[in-house]
């Protein structure tokens, strides 16, 4: 007797994780800044990003680094996550629990760094965490140093990485290292390994003068 074959097992199709379009993200912006009435030179001049920056990113032109949204966000008394198209809820009691299953978070892309946001569905955090890939190699890759108010915690998940601060200091961490440190120093990610290193990054606001502390 001839014994059936077996049947080969279904692999499901790779589903990519969703990526923030850059275009309904500076809808967002220009939305924010028309409702409260000011001028692209106005936010300018509030947040200390060139005008040329603002209204390149509401366009969807250029893809804005973590530094920029948190000062936009400061300027427009804007929820962090309200920028991604997430919009506040009525207070009900203590935060619910916010589950982000693996490969299904938010991407939101620029040339150096890659943001999958992490508990993008909930509002109202004092936290802003985040799994990151990181794709620069050279500090000529930056513009300038990135800096914002707060405190930033950085956990290596895979590759090798170079943390590098404007005040000469520099850490490079391996797989299962981390560091904590004052975001409000400039500082910029850079992988060492062959493949871009990957990154869990917590970002939060120490002054709390941010909208519930966050930015």
């Amino acid at each position: 007797m001839v014994k059936a074959a077996a049947e080969a097992p279904v692999k499901e199709a790779h589903e990519a994780p969703p990526t923030l379009d850059h275009k309904l993200v500076g809808g967002h912006l220009r939305q924010a800044r028309k409702a409260r009435g000011l001028t692209l030179a106005e936010l300018s001049e509030r947040s200390g990003i060139a005008v040329s920056t603002i209204s390149k990113a509401e366009r969807g032109d250029i893809a804005l680094t973590y530094d920029k949204f948190a000062a936009l966000a400061h300027s427009l008394e804007l929820e962090f996550d309200a920028i991604f198209g997430r919009r506040r809820k009525s207070a009900g009691g203590p935060i619910k629990p916010s589950f982000t299953p693996a490969g299904k978070q938010h991407i939101y892309d620029t040339p150096n760094y890659e943001y999958g946001m992490l508990a993008n569905n909930l509002i109202g955090k004092r936290m802003v965490p985040m799994r990151a890939r990181i794709h620069a190699r050279a500090v000529s890759d930056f513009p300038e140093y990135i800096r914002h108010s707060g405190e930033e915690f950085v956990f290596l998940l895979s590759g090798a990485l170079e943390l590098r601060f404007e005040i000469g200091k520099s850490f490079k961490l391996a797989p299962g290292d981390s560091l904590y440190f004052d975001s409000s120093v400039g500082h910029i990610y850079l992988s060492l390994s062959e493949e871009d290193a990957q990154v869990l990054v917590c970002c939060v606001d120490s002054n709390g003068d941010g909208p519930n502390g966050v930015i």
